[in-house]
């Protein structure tokens, strides 16, 4: 589903990710933990092509992301054609970003309506669904202040799955939130990926990690330093700097 070949980005001199390789299967959850400042954000936003990759490149479900191939030079896209790939991908941040001048619902049925052009009566048929499967149905006509974080988060997580993507991207979902409102989050999580959605998620959640990931990826100072099965690289792990990381984390 998900192919990163050695991808290279910087902001000015600082290098950020550095020939980072990844492939992450049709219906799996890769984990991807890491310090700050190790690239994990970023990581999630070149996927979709928020960043722009500066060497490498990306592939979701087969085609190139943000460019297409003319003989052995890529040439970027259009920005409608990009707009359009990205909603085959959802992408949850850490701060919700819902709009909040629009309702619950009218935050759902944006994208589908506005970049994908379905009807109005069935985007909002969708969207009831949605929210009904995250909790809040009856939160529809309410608006994002009156809500804890935890819904206003689960409303992104609706908002993500509105555009039906072939992918969902986490960033930190939980980190924002007081320790009481994590686990509501989480479990939504966990239900998407029982039901086989493919998901790279970026937490710091060691526990969510262990129990529902199929692959945990570490990421350090822009270089994938370990990866594999949760068991090994989070109870076996062979590398110094995942010890050093796993030390601070499980502390």
């Amino acid at each position: 589903m998900v192919e990163l070949r050695g991808v290279h980005k910087s902001f000015g001199t600082l290098e950020v990710l550095r020939g980072v390789d990844l492939r992450v299967r049709a219906g799996e959850v890769t984990v991807v933990l890491g310090p700050s400042g190790s690239g994990k954000s970023t990581l999630l936003r070149v996927i979709n092509h928020l960043e722009k990759v500066d060497r490498g490149f990306v592939r979701v479900d087969g085609e190139l992301i943000g460019y297409r191939r003319r003989g052995r030079r890529l040439h970027e896209l259009a920005e409608r054609h990009i707009l359009r790939r990205r909603t085959e991908i959802g992408f949850v941040f850490q701060n919700f970003n819902l709009f909040g001048h629009l309702t619950v619902l009218e935050n759902v049925v944006e994208a589908p309506i506005a970049a994908q052009g379905r009807s109005r009566s069935e985007a909002e048929k969708h969207a009831r669904e949605l929210l009904d499967r995250v909790g809040l149905s009856d939160k529809a006509d309410e608006y994002p202040r009156r809500l804890s974080g935890g819904q206003q988060q689960r409303v992104a997580i609706a908002r993500a799955l509105a555009v039906r993507p072939k992918l969902l991207l986490f960033d930190e979902p939980t980190s924002a939130l007081d320790p009481e409102l994590v686990g509501e989050v989480l479990d939504v999580m966990r239900d998407l990926a029982r039901g086989g959605t493919t998901m790279v998620v970026v937490t710091h959640e060691i526990g969510f990690a262990r129990e529902v990931a199929d692959t945990v990826v570490v990421l350090d100072a822009g270089r994938i330093v370990e990866q594999g099965p949760p068991a090994e690289v989070l109870d076996r792990p062979r590398e110094a700097r995942t010890r050093a990381f796993l030390g601070k984390v499980l502390a």
